[in-house]
């Protein structure tokens, strides 16, 4: 039989049978280094077995008990049986119990050997210690702890334990993989660390993991697998030994080459070899232009771009900013460096209503100065679409805003130089290469205003190089947040009267779109109507969200924007892009239910203007610690990447954004958040090893073989940022 490698199919390993290879195929399991990256997520110390006959009350440890008898017995509360197990441990007699475990009758058999894992109760009556709902493991008959002999004598002959993955040791606890449980998978695994050849020589350079004092691939996975006597269990527990270090940082490591080879392989020449300098002209034009000073973010972000646009090869930059930070402007700016050298620029945003502000926005800005900007939507009538896809593709239109519509069939551009993508994760992939293709090879602007840890971007957005906006414009008001229960909701709907006293909008966000049973009226529409006829009667209302056809989403927006409604009521669907000046109140009901993150952002859409805000976040029924730890955090701080940062440690890297998101790659032994700092050093590392003589040797090309073999496979990621 071949030896076992890393590439070795599950189903060829010893004790994996059919049924056991389908559960790993089942859990994405499909080759030996598969399994050995299954790590364990706890461990017991079962080297130091005990006699209870040592143990003090309430003492944890582990008890070697040879089973004399094992009863089940009801109970006066219906369907509820206890299972009752009588042994001796070699010192004195020993009960164990457990609850609705009846299957437990054919596993812990009269003169079996078991054991024990749990606090001993002792008896105050002289009767036998007890055990309550302890784990157990069988023990074979080569695992006899010596001197297990029970006083009536079962013909058994001690002997010493042997080399055991399951007992007399530290011992690895793994989460149950479909019929395989904790004790199967220790078991072929034991088997599988100790081949030879199964864990591989690894892809962290051997200098890199000399200089940094880690051990081999396959010293790594012996020591997390089966920790050595005496190992920290904490320390394990944490993933902290040098052993779970090793394999992150590889695991990094790799990652970090794939997004760098993708880097160099998405950063081609720009179309026709041309590059966008800035002159004297341009400098009295971004001058005219500008309506207020920039903040040293933005500036230095436009210094970059600036740098950027004089090299030969096509930018790929993300512009992280906070609500209401000034990204357009920026993007604005960008673009004219482009358009003062005779090339086109775009803007794709993922609503009409967003791309109808945008437009707007720009319009005002660039036609003063004989800048000619079109606004192309599915909106458009017939002939006013036709007019515009011909002035872009003449060229005499020099930028365009718009949807969906500018990648649809039909929309052409003479010189497309420079693309912008706003609210990025409102978009595919496939949507933003589409809108690349169009301008041949030309410069990619990212923008979002939903402010992202540093330790996700890296793993979400690591092939763009990444500017940040910190400061808020000259002007822009802090918004006043207040936490209510909802007993308070009267005096905040008479708040939001006041408000429209004085001229102004509010919005009020519900949580659902439809009511529950646990919560009737709670759903947007019933909410719309319960507040149109109650607390705001007499007032201009209406209501958006996502499942009613965009048509009418599109036109109702479009009508607060206007001034014509008084108050929106909404689900999260306004929580990205929508402009408002006016509005100066957010309501916020279960305010429990959202993320950080998205509670900031929809507190984001007021305060836009010259008068004061406020974001009433109200609370329903008893809300967790976790969520009230949420709306602390809210009150005493409008810092949105600190909020993203809080919010990331509350809730995850997997619900980051609310739903489960799927585009973060799926590591299987480093957790972004935990390991941030290893993150970091790999993205160095993977740096320093591409531009050195490394790259040209034996392991150097073996590495890099690896890492293009396995990119899309293992990290799912897409090109185009």
């Amino acid at each position: 039989m071949p030896a076992t490698g890393p590439d070795t199919e599950v189903r060829d390993l010893p004790g994996v049978g059919p049924r056991r290879a389908r559960a790993l195929e089942d859990a994405g399991i499909h080759r030996a280094g598969d399994l050995l990256l299954r790590l364990p997520f706890r461990y017991e110390d079962r080297s130091a077995r005990r006699r209870v006959s040592e143990m003090s009350d309430g003492e944890a440890a582990s008890v070697e008990v040879a089973v004399e008898s094992l009863e089940v017995r009801p109970t006066r509360r219906r369907g509820l049986r206890i299972v009752e197990l009588r042994g001796y441990d070699g010192s004195e007699p020993v009960r164990a119990t457990w609850f609705n475990q009846v299957h437990l009758k054919h596993i812990l058999r009269p003169g079996r050997r078991v054991l024990l894992f749990g606090p001993v109760k002792r008896a105050f009556a002289g009767g036998a210690p007890m055990l309550n709902n302890p784990r157990y493991e069988l023990v074979e008959p080569g695992q006899l702890e010596p001197g297990l002999t029970a006083p009536r004598g079962d013909g058994a002959a001690p002997q010493e334990p042997g080399g055991s993955p399951h007992v007399g040791r530290i011992v690895p606890i793994y989460e149950r993989i479909g019929t395989l449980d904790p004790r199967a998978l220790r078991g072929i695994l034991h088997h599988l660390i100790g081949s030879e050849s199964a864990a591989g020589a690894g892809y962290l350079p051997a200098a890199l993991a000399s200089r940094l004092q880690l051990p081999s691939r396959k010293r790594a996975l012996e020591e997390v697998h089966f920790p050595p006597p005496g190992a920290s269990l904490e320390t394990f527990e944490r993933r902290r030994s040098s052993g779970h270090q090793r394999l992150i940082l590889e695991e990094f490591f790799l990652f970090a080459l794939g997004l760098e080879l993708r880097r160099r392989q998405d950063r081609t020449a720009r179309a026709g070899g041309s590059t966008f300098a800035v002159d004297d002209g341009l400098r009295s034009l971004v001058r005219r232009v500008l309506p207020f000073r920039l903040t040293p973010s933005q500036r230095e972000a436009l210094a970059t771009m600036a740098r950027e646009f004089q090299s030969p090869l096509t930018m790929r930059r993300l512009l992280q900013g906070d609500v209401g930070s000034g990204k357009t402007i920026v993007a604005v700016i960008a673009a004219l460096i482009v358009m003062h050298h005779g090339a086109q620029a775009a803007l794709m945003a993922p609503t009409e209503v967003l791309a109808e502000q945008h437009f707007t926005t720009i319009r005002g800005l660039l036609e003063p100065h004989g800048i000619r900007v079109a606004l192309l939507t599915a909106g458009l009538g017939a002939a006013d679409r036709r007019d515009t896809l011909t002035a872009v593709a003449s060229g005499w239109t020099q930028f365009v805003v718009g949807t969906h519509s500018l990648i649809q069939e039909g929309a052409k551009f003479r010189n497309l130089g420079f693309a912008v993508v706003d609210e990025q994760h409102k978009f595919g992939v496939a949507q933003r290469s589409s809108l690349l293709e169009r301008g041949g090879g030309c410069d990619l602007l990212v923008m979002t205003a939903t402010p992202i840890p540093r330790s996700l971007t890296m793993a979400l957005h690591g092939d763009l190089d990444l500017s940040e906006l910190r400061e808020l414009p000259p002007g822009r008001q802090p918004i006043r947040t207040l936490v209510r229960p909802s007993a308070e909701l009267p005096g905040v709907y008479q708040s939001v009267r006041n408000e429209v006293r004085q001229g102004r909008q509010a919005f009020h966000v519900c949580p659902t779109i439809d009511e529950s049973e646990e919560s009737p009226g709670s759903g947007v529409e019933a909410r719309f109507r319960q507040l149109a006829d109650g607390p705001f009667r007499g007032l201009k209302v209406d209501f958006v969200h996502g499942r009613m056809p965009s048509v009418r989403r599109e036109r109702t927006m479009a009508a607060f924007v206007r001034g014509e409604l008084e108050v929106l009521v909404a689900t999260t669907v306004i929580e990205v892009g929508v402009d408002v000046p006016n509005a100066t109140m957010m309501v916020v009901e279960n305010a429990e239910r959202f993320g950080l993150a998205q509670l900031h952002q929809l507190r984001g859409r007021v305060g836009r203007g010259a008068h004061p805000a406020t974001a009433v976040l109200v609370v329903g029924g008893r809300p967790t610690e976790m969520a009230r730890r949420r709306l602390r955090v809210l009150e005493e701080t409008s810092d949105g990447f600190r909020i993203a940062e809080e919010d990331l440690a509350i809730r995850g890297p997997g619900d980051f954004f609310g739903t489960r998101q799927s585009g973060i790659p799926p590591f299987r032994v480093a957790d972004i958040v935990r390991d941030a700092d290893f993150l970091r050093l790999a993205r160095k590392e993977a740096a320093s090893f591409l531009a050195s003589s490394a790259i040209g040797t034996a392991e150097g090309r073996r590495i890099l073989t690896h890492v293009r073999a396995i990119w899309g496979e293992r990290f799912r990621l897409a090109a185009a940022g």
